[in-house]
Parts: C-alpha cells; structure tokens; sequence
C-alpha cells in the first residue's frame, strides 16, 4: 500500500464510504486522500497531525478533514486502552459533479469552505454524535440522508480549524515516505533530545536540505513543530496528571530546562502552565 497518496478502499459504486476504526491504535501512517473525512471519536486519546498543526484529541471529538490534508493520528498506547473511531469518505463529486451547486443546498457551501483547513466541532456535539452512532445500522440510502443532516449542522457549528494554511498539492510517493519517516520518529522520540542532524539524517539528506525542506512543505521549521509536540502532550499532562508538578511534566514532555519550557509554553498557549492548568482542568 502506497503511503502518499492513501487510496480509501471501498466498492466500486458506494459514493459514500463508511469505517469503523476498532483496534489498540488508529492507522498512524501520515496520509493524504483525496475524500473528505468527517471521523467522530468514540474512544481513545492520543495527536493528530493535520497538515502543519498539532492536535490532542479524546472520545467524543469531531473532526473534518478536507481533500488531500496530509494527517496523522497517533494513538496512545496502552495495553488496556482501546481506540474506536467512526469516519464517513466522501468527495465534492461522489453524487455528481454539480449536486452540491443546487440552490437547495447553497447553505453547504460553508461546510466546504472549512474543510479546506480542517476543522473540529466546537458545538452542536450531541447532536453530531447521535447521528454517527445511527450509521452502524442505517442503510445506504439513510446513511446518504443522515450525511446531509451532519453536513447540515457542521456548517453551523462553532469550530476550531486544524490548519493554518491550505494545502493544494499532492505528496508524491517519495515525499510521502520521507515525511512519514520524519513524522513517525518525531512523535516516537519527542522527549528525548533530537538534534538538526539526527533528523536530517532519518529524512535521508543533509541539515540544510532537511531544514529548506521541511520548512516549505509544513510553513514552519523542525524545532517549531517539534516544540509544538512537546507543548500539545505537556498540555495534556497538566489536564490529566494534577499530582504531577510542572518541573516533572516539563522533563517528561522533552525539556530538560525549566525556564526554556516555561517561556514556550507561553509564547504558544498565551499563558503560563500553572495558569492554564487552572482555567483548564477537566
């Protein structure tokens, strides 16, 4: 199976494609496809990578992932956790080339707008949810109808986007295969420490060539997007860990400076870790 770009499998005539994801870990290879993605997470937490944003995801989060985003979930791994995930696959033209054009469905068009960054479901969330969960067991045709009703109420919804920018090229296979690589070790390894030339060394090239080439296809350089890793799991622990002191999360998150973390910590969440922490804490 090719890496870059992931061909979604399903029957030749299903325009709609419905997936049950139910294992120890998500499919954690970064990808791209060409259908839209609409998954609601039923279990299990861990990252999501959507095109150059790092994202933290738990059970009952929505996300919308446009054409050919390239996206990653890395699932935590826990010998007693499992992960489930439902996703619809669809593109702009798997009911006609012109179907979402109709007058009838003009308000839709905001739904597409959104998807080319992607997106996570703010509000409406039970509403959402109850109509994923009636897929398992609706037919093709009230699965097409239920697909209106969620298109419907993601174009209305507060949301977050995933991106900050939109992507409007394809990875080729190559590429794919590099940028996993890159991915896959960084999210194996983020707390330890990971210099320019131990990554540039996976990706295959020198320092300078890695650094022009991770810049121009993620808008931002390897420290940043390692830092924003190490920051979204310190999040995570400051939500999760309440006996855990920030020195501890801090150490275990990749940094071995206090000050250093703090002041990232900051410039990223616009607030210091204790201070979000408590407006934070679930």
């Amino acid at each position: 199976m090719k890496v870059l770009p992931f061909k979604i499998p399903k029957p030749e005539h299903d325009a709609l494609v419905y997936q049950e994801d139910i294992d120890t870990i998500f499919y954690n290879k970064l990808h791209q496809h060409e259908e839209i993605q609409i998954s609601y997470i039923v279990e299990g937490t861990g990252t999501l990578i959507v095109g150059d944003t790092i994202n933290y995801y738990k059970a009952f989060d929505i996300f919308v992932i446009g054409s050919n985003l390239p996206h990653v979930f890395k699932s935590e791994e826990k010998a007693s956790s499992t992960s489930k995930m439902i996703s619809l696959f669809f593109t702009e033209s798997s009911f006609g080339k012109h179907f979402f054009e109709l007058e009838e469905l003009n308000t839709l068009s905001t739904f597409f707008k959104r998807s080319q960054l992607g997106f996570k479901a703010v509000s409406y969330k039970k509403l959402i949810s109850e109509l994923f969960l009636k897929l398992k067991t609706a037919a093709k045709f009230e699965r097409f109808l239920i697909l209106l009703q969620l298109l419907k109420a993601l174009s209305s919804c507060s949301y977050d986007h995933l991106s900050s920018y939109v992507y409007d090229r394809k990875y080729s296979e190559i590429e794919g295969k590099r940028m996993q690589n890159v991915f896959e070790y960084t999210m194996s390894h983020f707390t330890e420490d990971i210099s320019l030339i131990e990554i540039s060394n996976i990706a295959n090239m020198t320092k300078n060539a890695f650094c022009k080439y991770f810049k121009k296809r993620t808008n931002k350089t390897y420290i940043t997007f390692l830092n924003e890793l190490r920051i979204e799991h310190a999040s995570k622990l400051l939500l999760t860990e309440n006996d855990m002191s920030v020195k501890e999360i801090a150490s275990k998150s990749g940094f071995n400076n206090i000050s250093n973390f703090n002041r990232i910590f900051k410039s990223l969440k616009k607030e210091a870790p204790l201070m979000f922490r408590k407006n934070n804490t679930i």
